[in-house]
């Protein structure tokens, strides 16, 4: 049915934990996915040899030793078994919904790309979801300690197997190819579903060691400078979704609208009005003409 592909960090210190803890509720969901660890990361052959899940080790990476986007997608392509896909990074625990909401939005429509919020936890120890029975303690846990993510962050992906051709040469795990593969997917026409509502995806915080100078601002690295430029104007957020995934049915979100009028529209008209004072002075205008019009779409937007 579905097959998860990840590239994890090396298996040390605490994301060793983490990357550990979400593998192992991977493996544990149902009914069982297949899944692909790829990269030579430190410890991954084990981790995969330990739960029973395939290791693919060539994977192109940058000169900072990051894996590129096309390649890692490509060798998940051609070793795949199933005919639908999951990227998800190596610190998101699935959960019991998953695969229930992956079998609905599949069998909706051929051509989709469904992504959703994450949660952000601090867990660090996995006894408390070591065990099937135990995910409602770590609902709960979730539900009085957890963040939701803005929608600009996403960490899971689930498209068919042809979606696209190729990708684009981005960093993988570095800025700007999440929002590019969103936004490709609503420019070739595929429904974009925010399952947000449906499935409780948990990120477990950790540390930027991983990048250069250990930076907490991922934005200011070199590679995400790279990704943005192959990106360009190419941007799209989980807020840009065609349709929303509920308990019940899938649903047109119209509220897609609004986010594209805000993005496109108003902050030319709020630079625009940042240079007319002097207009609206000379012709004896206490406010500008289109103001109005700008009050009265902000309005509507935050219906």
């Amino acid at each position: 049915m579905l097959t998860i592909f990840a590239q994890p960090k090396a298996f040390k210190g605490h994301f060793g934990v983490i990357q550990r803890n979400a593998i192992s509720q991977w493996a544990r969901l149902s009914p069982k996915p297949e899944i692909i660890l790829l990269g030579g990361e430190e410890g991954t052959a084990e981790i995969a040899g330990e739960f029973g899940v395939r290791h693919v080790r060539e994977v192109r990476c940058n000169e900072f030793g990051t894996p590129m986007l096309d390649h890692l997608f490509e060798q998940a392509r051609n070793h795949a078994s199933n005919d639908i896909l999951c990227y998800v990074n190596a610190d998101i625990l699935l959960l019991g919904d998953f695969m229930g909401a992956v079998k609905r939005v599949s069998a909706w429509r051929d051509r989709f790309l469904m992504v959703g919020r994450r949660t952000n936890l601090d867990l660090d120890v996995p006894a408390i979801y070591e065990l099937p029975y135990n995910e409602p303690r770590l609902r709960a846990l979730v539900q009085n300690k957890g963040r939701l993510a803005a929608a600009n962050a996403i960490d899971y992906f689930v498209f068919p197997r042809g979606l696209f051709a190729s990708f684009p040469p981005f960093a993988i795990g570095r800025p700007w190819w999440d929002n590019w593969f969103l936004w490709q997917a609503r420019a070739s026409k595929a429904a974009l579903v925010d399952a947000s509502e449906v499935i409780l995806a948990v990120h477990q915080n950790h540390d930027y060691s991983h990048l250069p100078k250990g930076q907490p601002n991922v934005m200011e690295c070199e590679e995400a400078t790279r990704n943005k430029k192959i990106a360009g104007n190419s941007f799209r957020t989980i807020e840009d979704a065609t349709y929303k995934l509920s308990a019940n049915r899938i649903t047109y979100n119209f509220r897609h609208f609004r986010v594209s009028t805000e993005r496109a529209v108003l902050p030319r008209w709020t630079a625009f009005l940042k240079t007319s004072g002097p207009v609206r002075h000379r012709l004896g205008l206490r406010r500008s003409p289109i103001a109005g019009m700008v009050g009265r779409i902000r309005a509507l937007a935050t219906r």
